[in-house]
């Protein structure tokens, strides 16, 4: 297996509680709490920060198509920045392209689906989402 290329966000020993806390906006934190449930629901697997903002959930070496460049990485996740949430979804977005017509008011960046509040989306077809992410093989 090649090694990892170092990169800024790593996974740290954070709480990931006590992130979600300082949020000031209450419907952020709210809607952060509930894919925060979701995530944790769908994976199985506990949250853990990654870098100062990012709750990520498992573990991947993950290895661009692009570049062939290898890192270790979340498996799915989120980040509840100032003006969305951020949601990352590895396995890529083309993958849920069926659900994303389905989704309601969002944005996509490579590899990444933003949504301003969860009362604008279908939340259960964001779960549906993120169930799919957490049984999606990963090369």
């Amino acid at each position: 297996m090649a090694k990892a290329a170092k990169i800024k966000t790593t996974e740290t020993n954070a709480s990931v509680r006590g992130f979600l806390d300082k949020l000031t906006d209450e419907q952020q934190k709210e809607d952060s709490n509930t894919i925060l449930n979701m995530m944790e629901k769908a994976t199985g697997e506990p949250p853990k920060m990654w870098g100062p903002s990012i709750i990520g959930f498992g573990n991947k070496r993950y290895k661009s198509p692009a570049t062939g460049r290898e890192v270790d990485w979340m498996k799915m996740g989120f980040s509840p920045r100032k003006a969305n949430l951020s949601i990352y979804l590895i396995s890529g977005l083309q993958k849920h392209e069926e659900s994303l017509k389905k989704l309601g008011k969002h944005k996509t960046g490579v590899g990444c689906l933003y949504i301003k509040r969860l009362s604008e989306i279908d939340q259960k077809v964001l779960e549906k989402m993120i169930r799919d992410e957490s049984k999606a093989k990963i090369d």
